[in-house]
């Protein structure tokens, strides 16, 4: 249930940064995109310590141990990746708070990119669901 939180905040974060980047005079988006990052990345990073916690207790069909440690460090690495991009949003906006439209641009960039690392994220969780059935109650 957790881990919806993150991704509707990142990709709201993603939206909201590329207004800002095609809007410069949108303020409100620089603030928005700027809160709702690292609210993803803490997000994150509770779902993924809970979900490495869950794992341990739901049989994993030896077939899906693979796509486990692929899930796994995927969803390591896009959170490393949106923690750093909360931290350098965080750091240009204390210290370039009308930083150049290059660096907005390079920023948005690099969230694009962890946006892309977010649905390798979610598409090895999803088959974890879908096709191994990881998580899901068989009683009724």
């Amino acid at each position: 249930m957790l881990v919806h939180f993150p991704i509707a905040w990142w990709i709201a974060a993603v939206l909201v940064d590329l207004i800002g980047v095609m809007l410069p005079r949108a303020a409100w988006a620089t603030t928005t995109a700027s809160t709702l990052y690292p609210a993803g990345a803490v997000a994150a990073t509770v779902t993924y310590l809970t979900g490495r916690q869950a794992a341990m207790t739901v049989l994993t069909p030896g077939m899906a141990h693979p796509i486990v440690l692929e899930h796994w460090n995927w969803a390591l690495v896009t959170t490393v990746g949106f923690w750093l991009i909360a931290l350098l949003r965080l750091a240009m906006n204390l210290k370039h708070p009308r930083a150049s439209r290059w660096i907005r641009v390079a920023l948005a960039a690099a969230a694009l990119v962890a946006l892309a690392s977010l649905f390798e994220t979610g598409d090895r969780g999803a088959r974890l669901v879908y096709q191994y059935g990881l998580g899901v109650s068989m009683s009724h």
